[in-house]
Formats: structure tokens, sequence, C-alpha cells
């Protein structure tokens, strides 16, 4: 413990010195260092990459780091102190600071199989359909997991007690154990839309299923950030502007 205090305290001063150095320079293209980021699975494959792409693109100094894991992982981390900025499908420890940057539906995954054969991809399938088969899950500490587990349809928390025979950490892993028929999955909607499935998975809305996902990036209120994260961070709020509806709109 008294070393993670040290830590914070050189944390802090080295990030300071970094702020008023800037201040000086007055150019934000001399921004530079190593901009740790702790993400989850969707933000990490599909939110952050693009991010990535045009903050580099501003700062060409800066280097990343990124580690993955799950959301629970995620915020752990960042109480800990093990990176700056973070995305998670979860909000955790009131000792961070969460802002939700993008929504995401979610879809059942199934193998390609006969029985479905009368249902077009994207097409509204009912509970009653799949219910009974096994499912692959994400692990504990999953967002996906736990948004699935408090999901309604017409009222009932029907996927809390299905019949599991997998539980993975790998989106990608899920996605060839549905395919290989070992059970169906319920998954963030920006995995079949960036998915390339070659014809042996498919994806369906699940009629009653009005849940959406949020995302949310997060940071350490309690720690000064460097001058890289403070502009990823403006970014970042920069971009959710940029996409949210105007006054009197309709959102989606």
């Amino acid at each position: 413990a008294r070393g993670r205090e040290v830590y914070s305290y050189a944390l802090e001063l080295l990030n300071t010195r970094e702020r008023a150095i800037l201040s000086v320079q007055g150019d934000g293209e001399s921004t530079e260092g190593i901009l740790e980021i702790q993400t989850s699975t969707i933000p990490g494959q599909h939110y952050l990459p693009a991010l990535m792409e045009e903050f580099h693109q501003m700062y060409p100094k800066v280097r990343f780091y990124v580690e993955q894991s799950d959301s629970r992982m995620v915020n752990e981390n960042l109480m800990n102190q093990r990176g700056e900025l973070g995305f998670t499908g979860c909000r955790g420890n009131s000792g961070l600071c969460y802002e939700a940057v993008f929504h995401d539906g979610m879809v059942l995954i199934t193998p390609n199989e006969k029985e479905f054969d009368d249902l077009p991809d994207g097409a509204e399938i009912p509970v009653e359909r799949f219910i009974h088969k096994p499912f692959v899950m994400r692990e504990d500490g999953s967002g996906t997991k736990a948004e699935m587990e408090k999901a309604l349809v017409d009222g009932v928390p029907v996927f809390k007690n299905v019949d599991v025979i997998a539980r993975m950490s790998n989106m990608v892993a899920i996605e060839q154990v549905v395919s290989r028929g070992l059970g169906v999955s319920i998954v963030s909607e920006s995995v079949v839309r960036c998915g390339n499935f070659g014809g042996k998975i498919r994806y369906f809305k699940i009629r009653g299923l009005k849940k959406e996902r949020t995302f949310y990036l997060v940071f350490n209120k309690n720690v000064s950030l460097s001058p890289a994260a403070e502009a990823f961070l403006r970014l970042v709020r920069d971009r959710k502007r940029l996409h949210e509806p105007a006054e009197g709109e309709p959102a989606g």
C-alpha cells in the first residue's frame, strides 16, 4: 500500500511537470509520451482503433499501450492506476468517472442450421425457438454477460438460468465455437456488423428484447491525467458530440 502511494505521488508530479512544459511551449504537436489505455472487448475491437488513428494524426509523437480484458478488469486496473483512460461496458467503482460514449444493441448468434432457414439474417426471432439450446457465454467479468443476465424479454429475465455449455473470454473463440454447432450466444450488435462469418453463423434480433448496452469512457477521478491523456479525452468528447442528435431530432 505504501508503494502504491509513492507511485501515485510520483505520477502526479510527472504529469504536472509535463503539463507545465506543454503550456510554455504552446504547441500541441509537441505532446509526447506513452498513453496507456485499458479496454474491454467491444470498444477495443470496434471503437478504439478509429480514435487511435485520428489521434495519431493530431499527436504523432504519442505512443499507445493498449491492454484488452473484460469490463470488470478495466475498472479494477484503473483504480490501481494501471492505465490512465479506459473503455468499459459496465459501471463499477465510485472512485472512477464514467462518461457514456456509445450504445449498442444485443443480438443472438446461432450456427447456420436448417431450423432457422425460414428467417433471414437480422430478423426477429421469438425466445421459444432458441432458449432450450446450450449457450456459449462470456466470462464472469464481462459486461456482455452482466447485461444479458439482467435483460428482460417481455418483462421476464429469460437468460438468467440458461444451459451454459462453455464460458469463454475471447470473442473470436466464441464465434468459432458457435459456428461449429456447440451452442448459441448473445453478443453486441457491433460483432455482427463488423464480422465476416463466411456463412457459418446466423444472427437475429430477439423479439421483445428492448435493451441496449452502454459503453463508457472511464478514468480515475483522483489522478491527474497526462497531457496526452487529456488530449485523448478531448477527442473522445468531441467525437461523441458530433454523433449526438441535435436538440429535437430523434436518436439513432
